[in-house]
């Protein structure tokens, strides 16, 4: 296992994470097996797991509470809030009414007293930079959060918050969690080079796209990953930004055959070695697909298989643009183009 320092904090964190989005209802993980996959993970020296509030609504919270008593010393624990909880307006966002609450109940959830590293999971437009940052600075003095971060920030999101953090004398985001992929390259273009620019550790989520660089998703094959049943237009191969990813992956194969790899080697081989990623957060529902994506733990990709890729999807191209996350509101809200 390879290990990074995680920005500038000084801890030191394996380059897969353990990604507890699956635990629960939406992967249908029971307990019993959500806590054999943290053991196998940590064994295997993987030390951040990664989960949040909005996960099964705090099961995946309470489940990976119940997986690591006893090793708590061994984990980098990070957690989310700010997705909406229930249909109360004000149990989401970014507000320190929210976050302060929240994160209470998170620690309760995880039946700790501290995370190591507490992410605002979405800019919130209805909040000012100064009430966020200031409730999570309170917060990291109270000795509730060691550090904290974004996530699915846009770039220029990203620098106002670390501006405003500045002007105000506040603590400033660590870390930013984006969603990167060798089929969604947009964030090399600017939130990349931005978290580079300002020395915040980058967790990538969704390294495998989703499902698509797992190797289930190929030419001739009924789709019939997990993520299909949920979301069942992102895998349909009528729609012309789904056959363009296919076609991507029936290339990406081959390279990732001729390299002696398996593709999924290939796709977190390809997210770790950009300079600017700390983490690839790997997303296992079951001990089977944790061993195949351990097996990428050391792999390091050569500049030839890295410019065969770069000749399939380009540099700063997403294949599925529309599935960015981080789509300023004024462009999916008509009323905020035209108040």
């Amino acid at each position: 296992m390879q290990y990074r320092t995680l920005g500038r904090t000084g801890v030191r964190v394996s380059s897969l994470a353990l990604g507890a989005m699956n635990f629960g209802q939406i992967g249908r993980t029971t307990q019993d097996e959500a806590t054999a996959i943290v053991d196998a993970a940590l064994d295997a020296g993987i030390n951040v797991i990664d989960t949040a509030d909005w996960y099964g609504r705090g099961e995946s919270e309470e489940m990976v509470g119940k997986a690591i008593a006893g090793r708590r010393d061994d984990v980098v624990l990070a957690t989310k809030a700010g997705m909406p909880m229930d249909d109360d307006p004000n149990h989401q966002g970014a507000s320190r009414r929210w976050l302060v609450a929240e994160l209470d109940r998170s620690l309760r959830r995880l039946g700790v007293d501290h995370v190591d590293l507490y992410q605002v999971h979405r800019w919130d437009p209805a909040t000012s930079d100064e009430e966020t940052l200031s409730a999570l600075t309170d917060l990291q003095r109270a000795g509730k959060i060691r550090s904290f971060g974004s996530s699915t920030f846009p770039a220029y999101r990203i620098v106002q918050a670390q501006w405003a953090a500045r002007e105000h004398h506040l603590s400033r985001y660590v870390t930013e969690q984006p969603s990167y992929s060798i089929l969604q390259r947009g964030v090399e273009a600017h939130v990349l080079p931005v978290a580079e620019e300002y020395g915040l550790g980058v967790l990538a989520w969704s390294p495998l796209a989703s499902g698509w660089l797992s190797g289930a998703v190929r030419e001739g094959r009924e789709v019939a990953t997990h993520r299909a049943a949920l979301l069942p237009d992102r895998f349909d191969l009528s729609l012309p930004h789904n056959r363009a990813r296919l076609d991507a992956v029936e290339r990406l194969a081959r390279v990732a055959e001729e390299a002696g790899l398996t593709l999924i080697q290939l796709a977190l081989g390809f997210v770790t070695a950009h300079p600017a990623v700390t983490v690839a957060i790997i997303g296992p529902r079951t001990q089977d697909h944790l061993r195949t994506q351990l097996a990428a733990a050391d792999t390091v990709l050569p500049a030839d298989v890295l410019d065969a890729i770069d000749a399939i999807v380009a540099p700063g191209i997403d294949l599925a643009p529309h599935e960015k996350f981080d789509t300023p509101p004024a462009l999916l809200d008509p009323a905020l183009r035209r108040r």
